[in-house]
């Protein structure tokens, strides 16, 4: 299967790159992965390259996180034809705008996951007990879940739906080029998902490590993947080993906005380096996506702007504005009235990126601590603790200076998806909780008044609509009979 069966003789030259505070370890002569892991050192660099795989455009540099954000019904656009136009209409078919990057850069990630887990066990096996083995082996096993874990929410059907429906090809050993794998069901995704979040705890690290994985990441996956099974019960227990921790801490509300022009910051939890001279995707890169016309980039086009939807459940005063500036289709004295364009991945609206030479050059932040206050608030309301889940609430709504106190008494689900959208709009997130909470979505097609419409889905969708899973591209499926496609395509 060529996709995923990948024969094991990559060079390990092609992982082993170095870049400025994040791999600092110089590459080893090129050798077959194999057999190329003789040292913690090794396996230090390997895990430094799968960490840079994930930052390609089919993954977490850009098409990933398109896939949250385009299809939430946050954003719209005003014109076809652009990057990501195709994610936001759901205008993909099994052998045109399939998006199979995703698919296939995730399996090749898992790829090299896999070489750093067997290699690392053999070396173990053999009487290595160097003390960084076990916790890159923590971090390999961490990527190897969370990557499950983003493969079985693209292409399968929410674990609440329908756990029983086709999911992906659970990869967890090297496999030769002849291997013709089958898709696994989604609830066997998720129990390997676990299986590997599991394993990986007690090896991590418990405490604040730059652009690695640490125990604290570990949790606060463990925590999301337990919510998609709906054990609120166990994700507020994950949830809680991070926010207990003391090891991150919230922005004030004056901290908000800056806080995206720094590198690693307070609230961050998982971050991947991107840098000028390695990962810089420039003008392919997520933040120019969200730019106005030209602004810093003649690839920036100004397609993706904040709907109506979005801008209904904004205050006047709330600080999160301080990333949004103005579009193209309306002049720089209109800013106050609509500002749609988001600069998160921009740095800031002047585009002074995080820190770096270039603004496209911006760490993707994976997962942040106001993210998990709030999943821990639903959890805790789930649950029957509306106490807790509203003090949980009120830490993030202060963002918003005119918002009152939530309490038990007031608090609600809607309350904290509506925090959820304000706090995480453009870092990839909103579609795949609103599968999750099997809610229904509204695009503002027409926001421009241009007419534009899509023929693909309805202006109202719900998780039953078969588009919103991607097709299994017909490359794969010709390579591979034994992976089937997903149904409606």
């Amino acid at each position: 299967m060529k996709k995923i069966a990948i024969i094991l003789s990559f060079f390990c030259a092609l992982t082993l790159v170095s870049c400025e505070g994040f791999l600092d370890i110089a590459p080893s002569n090129q050798a077959d992965s194999s057999t190329c892991i003789t040292s913690e050192s090794d396996a230090q660099v390997m895990l430094n390259g799968l960490l840079r795989k994930m930052t390609s455009s089919s993954y977490y540099g850009q098409n990933f996180m398109l896939f949250g954000d385009a299809r939430g019904g946050d954003f719209t656009i005003y014109t076809a034809g652009y990057t990501g136009s195709n994610m936001y209409y759901f205008a993909h078919t099994q052998v045109s705008n399939t998006y199979s990057g995703i698919w296939s850069q995730i399996y090749n990630c898992l790829l090299q996951a896999n070489n750093i887990i067997v290699n690392i066990e053999k070396l173990k096996a053999d009487g290595n007990t160097s003390s960084g083995l076990d916790n890159i082996l923590g971090q390999a096993y961490t990527a190897r879940a969370l990557m499950h874990f983003d493969l079985v929410r693209v292409y399968g059907q929410p674990y609440n739906m329908n756990k029983s429906a086709l999911g992906i090809a659970v990869v967890t050993e090297p496999v030769d080029a002849g291997a013709q794998l089958q898709r696994s069901t989604v609830e066997e995704a998720y129990t390997q998902i676990l299986a590997d979040l599991n394993t990986a705890a007690p090896l991590l690290a418990k405490k604040k490590v730059l652009g690695y994985i640490n125990y604290y990441a570990n949790q606060a996956i463990l925590g999301k993947v337990y919510m998609y099974m709906d054990n609120y019960s166990a994700a507020s227990s994950a949830f809680a080993n991070v926010i207990d921790s003391g090891v991150y801490s919230l922005y004030k509300p004056s901290e908000w906005v800056a806080s995206w022009t720094k590198q690693n910051g307070a609230e961050s939890i998982f971050e991947l380096g991107i840098y000028p001279s390695e990962g810089d995707l420039g003008g392919s890169s997520y933040g120019v996506l969200f730019r106005r016309k030209n602004h810093g980039n003649s690839s920036a086009y100004g397609c993706f702007s904040a709907s109506e939807y979005w801008h209904q459940i904004m205050d006047d005063a709330d600080v999160r504005w301080g990333v949004m500036d103005y579009d193209h289709m309306y002049g720089e004295e209109e800013r106050s009235n609509w500002p749609v364009c988001c600069y998160k991945y921009s740095g800031s609206p002047s585009l002074a990126g995080d820190g770096k030479s270039t603004s496209t050059a911006v760490n993707v932040k994976v997962i942040r601590l106001s993210e998990i206050y709030l999943l821990a608030a639903e959890c805790y309301f789930q649950s029957g603790n509306k106490g807790k889940a509203a003090e949980l609430l009120n830490a993030i709504a202060v963002r918003n200076p005119n918002q009152g106190e939530w309490t038990s008494g007031n608090v609600s689900l809607d309350a904290i998806f509506d925090e959820y959208r304000r706090e995480l709009l453009g870092e990839g997130k909103l579609f795949f909780e609103e599968m999750r909470q099997n809610r229904k979505i509204n695009f503002e097609d027409d926001a421009w008044g241009f007419g534009t419409s899509t023929s693909y889905r309805e202006s109202t969708i719900d998780r039953t609509f078969f588009r919103c899973i991607l097709p299994i591209s017909q490359d794969e499926i010709n390579a591979n009979p034994n992976i089937q496609q997903n149904p409606g395509y």
